[in-house]
């Protein structure tokens, strides 16, 4: 399933992501952001299970925003699952 989030509170503009039907995490793209940082989050988080990843980054803060690009990526896989 392919979902596509708007994140709020962050740099990065779009976030999409793509699931199978067990949850796992098979693809994952950050449009905007620091690229780097983005990338290397997508590349970290590719077959993992969702809700493990949800565990792991939701809460991540950055400069004080209370939110960050990791943290977006929790809201959007909280998202997504609801939808599978």
């Amino acid at each position: 399933m392919r979902y596509t989030y708007i994140p709020r509170g962050v740099c990065s503009r779009q976030i999409n992501l793509e699931l199978d039907e067990n949850g796992k995490i098979t693809d994952c793209e950050f449009i905007g952001g620091c690229a780097g940082n983005t990338q290397g989050v997508c590349v970290l988080v590719k077959g993992m299970d969702a809700q493990e990843a949800v565990m792991k980054l939701k809460g991540i803060d950055c400069r004080g925003r209370g939110t960050s690009c990791p943290d977006q990526l929790a809201n959007a896989l909280e998202e997504a699952l609801e939808m599978i």
